[in-house]
């Protein structure tokens, strides 16, 4: 991802919170438990997937995928934030900048894959029972989150590629609190045609086709659960499923509102609130909505603590 460009700066500054001298300390305080928080609770969801025997199934294996990506996501923002509120410098190396951008749509885009591949396996559990165990087999799994993952490494190859192929004409100040695709698309004085073709050609994969993909199968789900003759089976399967609508909602409603609108309307400002949001509340709720909502995930962390603290 080595871009020669001559008229790049070395660094960019970030400006977000440069205004918020008086409030930095409270700023810091909450953003550094908001990341603990997040670590700790993704951390625990995976550990706890991979210790307890009777979570080894494809349900949970998605979802010990979707907690590392709100580790790395996070790690990606949020700990660079960190750095600077600490030390008081809002710069940022041009080649840092750019791995930044590059690992962020690695990792958001593998989330909105991924979050299609766990509302199919809910589809398959749910409407194709008898033959759940069969369709999602441990190859197709591994399948599935390793196409996820290959999918979002060429976007975010393709769309770092030309945003960092632009040129920015000496200005390197960013109304951001990380390196994204928008606020570096609105500081360059390139030609954009490459940027906006870019994104109309990854939407459809990216964010319509997992959207879509999620609707119908939820659309299938719902018809399948009301023609169920036992309300302890309704009750069952919308439970199932509630937890990922949840994280579904929270995820593709920030994004439809940061990315899916034409550049000239976007408002940076509006977009660090939602970015915000994305980037800390969302994967540090994510565990909360799992635990909270899931018998399993509660009986399993039971079972492991009463083995630890019985030696």
């Amino acid at each position: 991802m080595d871009i020669s460009n001559e008229t790049a700066p070395s660094e960019f500054i970030l400006l977000a919170f440069s205004h918020l001298n008086e409030w930095r300390f409270l700023l810091l305080v909450f953003m550094l438990l908001t990341y603990l928080l997040t670590l700790m609770g993704n951390a625990l969801i995976i550990c706890i997937i991979s210790l307890e025997p009777s979570l080894q199934t494809p349900m949970y294996f998605f979802l010990s995928n979707l907690s590392l990506l709100d580790l790395c996501q996070t790690s990606t923002t949020i700990a660079q934030i960190i750095v600077h509120l600490i030390s008081g410098q809002n710069n940022i190396s041009y080649k840092r900048c750019k791995m930044q951008v590059f690992f962020f749509l690695l990792f958001i885009g593998t989330e909105s894959l991924l979050l299609a591949v766990m509302a199919y396996d809910r589809y398959a559990a749910i409407c194709n029972p008898l033959r759940y165990h069969v369709v999602m087999n441990k190859r197709m799994c591994s399948l599935l989150v390793s196409t996820s993952w290959f999918t979002s490494s060429l976007n975010a190859t393709l769309h770092t590629v030309f945003t960092f192929y632009l040129s920015f004409c000496g200005v390197n100040e960013i109304n951001y609190f990380y390196c994204d695709i928008s606020p570096l698309l609105a500081i360059s004085c390139g030609e954009l045609f490459n940027n906006i073709i870019a994104i109309l050609a990854a939407s459809p994969i990216m964010g319509f086709g997992p959207a879509m993909c999620i609707l119908i199968s939820y659309i299938r789900i719902i018809w399948r659960i009301l023609k169920m003759n036992s309300s302890t089976g309704m009750k069952k399967a919308f439970s199932t499923c509630a937890s990922h609508l949840t994280v579904v909602l929270l995820f593709f409603g920030s994004c439809i509102f940061m990315y899916i609108r034409p550049i000239s309307n976007h408002s940076l400002n509006n977009d660090i609130m939602i970015a915000l949001f994305n980037n800390i509340l969302s994967p540090m709720l994510n565990p909360l909505i799992y635990t909270l909502r899931n018998k399993d995930v509660k009986e399993a962390l039971k079972k492991i603590l009463v083995k630890k603290l019985s030696f």
